[in-house]
């Protein structure tokens, strides 16, 4: 079962979703701590590039299907226009200001 972005429960995490889904660049960067870092499938990757590529530019869209850890682990189905529909976890590390410092996304 789908859980509403709007019952998520980490304000920062919630507001990912919500850029993710709203295809907002510009309130995504601005949840993202200004050194923010990010891995997929255990490796790491530049985060501008990841993003454009896999979120802003193919059409990304987030629906969470369970949190933990305090709501900031996620399993959800991800899909885009590059890799369609995908079951992934996501993982958030967010700073003392409420920012995400750090996300690591792959298949769950």
């Amino acid at each position: 079962m789908t859980i509403q972005t709007t019952r998520l429960s980490d304000p920062a995490v919630r507001g990912f979703v919500t850029a993710v889904n709203a295809h907002d660049r510009d309130a995504f960067l601005a949840l993202l701590a200004p050194d923010a870092t990010m891995a997929d499938d255990g490796a790491d990757r530049d985060l501008a590039e990841w993003i454009d590529q896999e979120i802003f530019s193919s059409n990304g869209h987030m629906e969470v299907d369970n949190e933990s850890n305090g709501g900031r682990a996620l399993i959800a189905r991800y899909r885009n226009d590059t890799w369609g529909e995908m079951r992934t976890r996501w993982d958030f590390t967010v700073d003392e200001q409420g920012r995400i410092a750090r996300f690591e996304t792959g298949q769950a």
